[in-house]
């Protein structure tokens, strides 16, 4: 259903309160057109039951006086019989008389009822016949019909009518004050579902606060009380915390003596090649050099994998920017390279403090080995699909890089200028580390006329 469709990502108080409202809008309006449909009819009958005591009063008269076409029938006591036209009229006749020997009330003022069957239709003799027809003026009427037997002096005909528009006048004023008392009914249960849906979902939302301040790193647990409805929930998720925390010292644990068990051989042999043939040495120290490379390389991707993307782990960037511009600033001092960072207080990372510096530590010493003169640092936090996102921007004013060399530089090992000190793994480390928060690493030409490196990752709005 499309309307399922469009509450499928809602809320669920939003789910619930449409809902609600749906159902209480179309029980309010069906109770509306069923009252209104009931009193209309009450005020019918009630209006012919007046109509009918006015036709007995007329066949009483016609009864009880001599000679038919002699006698004089009553006004009924209610003048507007007498007001020419005023919508209350009666009429006595044969069914087949002509117009002038019909008898009728002042008010019709020379006009004729009409029928509420057709003339010489004897299939209706005896009932009280009720209906709505075009009277004088082209006035709707209520009419009511009934036939009296004199016996040798003929069939007579007793019509009495009244005006329709005060059936519609008193039915439109009940379903004002019907639409009236409904709608502040509606709002009543609009207000009440509201309370119910805010206080049944008090304990989610409270599971939601907890959950948020565990992913902010303010809690490592899920505290409280909980009703048994959603108590096995925070149970599972306190459990799924403590067997997450535990997998990730183990891992921190493996990874460790993986480093020291590879990295100690690695020494040995770079130490105790010291005495073999200088090509020799040469040969073994470089390939040595490049296993440590790739050793640290793969060890990185390790720890950050087991590391990426954990519940309660954040860091604050402006610091950790901060300390990597001191550093760099000393380590390309005889380059004489500027580099500026506008970091706001409160960007935050959700992550490891270590994973940012490398990522940030890379980009920065990639930009000041380009850069002519100056680097810009720059940071913002922004929102996408209910989740936020570290945008960094790193710009230098250095030769650049063509577009089509943009996806080559990032491939691990990859080297587009021999000259410059490195390995060739600072980017791909990056790339790879920022893949491991589902993030993004991508290159754009810089304002400053080089090289931006804009890296996103997952931020905390706070």
């Amino acid at each position: 259903m499309p309307a399922a469709r469009v509450l499928a990502g809602r809320s669920i108080a939003i789910r619930l309160a449409a809902s609600a409202l749906f159902w209480s809008l179309l029980i309010l309006l069906t109770a509306g057109l069923i009252l209104s449909a009931l009193y209309r009819d009450t005020t019918e009958r009630a209006f012919d039951t007046r109509l009918l005591v006015y036709a007995t009063d007329l066949a009483s008269d016609l009864v009880t006086q001599g000679n038919p076409d002699q006698r004089e029938l009553g006004t009924l006591g209610d003048p507007r019989f007498d007001l020419p036209l005023s919508g209350w009229y009666w009429q006595v006749g044969q069914p087949d008389a002509r117009p002038r020997d019909l008898r009728s009330s002042r008010s019709l003022f020379g006009a004729e009822l009409p029928g509420l069957v057709p003339p010489g239709d004897d299939s209706h003799f005896g009932e009280i016949r009720k209906g709505y027809r075009q009277g004088p003026e082209d006035r709707m009427l209520r009419l009511v019909e009934r036939d009296i037997d004199l016996g040798e002096d003929g069939r007579y005909v007793v019509r009495v009518a009244g005006p329709a528009d005060e059936i519609g006048a008193e039915v439109r004023r009940f379903i004002f004050s019907l639409t009236v008392t409904f709608g502040l009914l509606g709002i009543a249960l609009g207000l009440t579902t509201l309370l119910q849906i805010r206080f049944g979902l008090g304990p989610l939302t409270k599971l939601r606060s907890a959950l948020s301040a565990v992913r902010r790193g303010e809690a490592e647990r899920i505290p409280g009380d909980y009703p048994r409805d959603i108590a096995p929930l925070a149970q599972e998720l306190n459990l799924l915390l403590d067997t997450n925390r535990e997998i990730l010292d183990r891992a921190r644990t493996q990874v460790g003596n993986l480093a020291h068990a590879l990295k100690t051989p690695l020494s040995v042999i770079v130490n105790e090649v010291g005495t073999a043939p200088d090509e020799v040495a040469a040969r073994v120290r470089e390939q040595a050099r490049i296993m440590r490379d790739q050793v640290n390389y793969h060890l990185d991707r390790a720890r950050a994998a087991a590391l990426a993307g954990t519940l309660g782990t954040i860091t604050e960037a402006e610091p950790v920017v901060a300390g990597l511009v001191r550093t760099f600033e000393r380590i390309y001092r005889d380059k004489g390279a500027a580099i500026a960072a506008a970091i706001p207080a409160g960007t935050r990372f959700r992550g490891e403090r270590q994973d940012l510096e490398e990522m940030i530590g890379n980009l920065i010493d990639n930009a000041c080995k380009w850069a002519a003169g100056r680097i810009e640092i720059s940071a913002d936090t922004v929102r996408e699909n209910e989740r936020a996102w570290l945008r960094i921007l790193i710009d230098d004013d250095g030769p650049g890089l063509p577009e089509e060399a943009r996806a080559e530089v990032l491939k691990r090992g990859q080297r587009l200028d021999e000259t410059k000190p490195g390995s060739g793994l600072g980017l791909s480390i990056v790339r790879d580390l920022a893949a491991l928060y589902r993030g993004t690493l991508t290159f754009e030409r810089s304002p400053l006329g080089g090289l931006r490196a804009v890296l996103e990752l997952p931020g905390d709005a706070g």
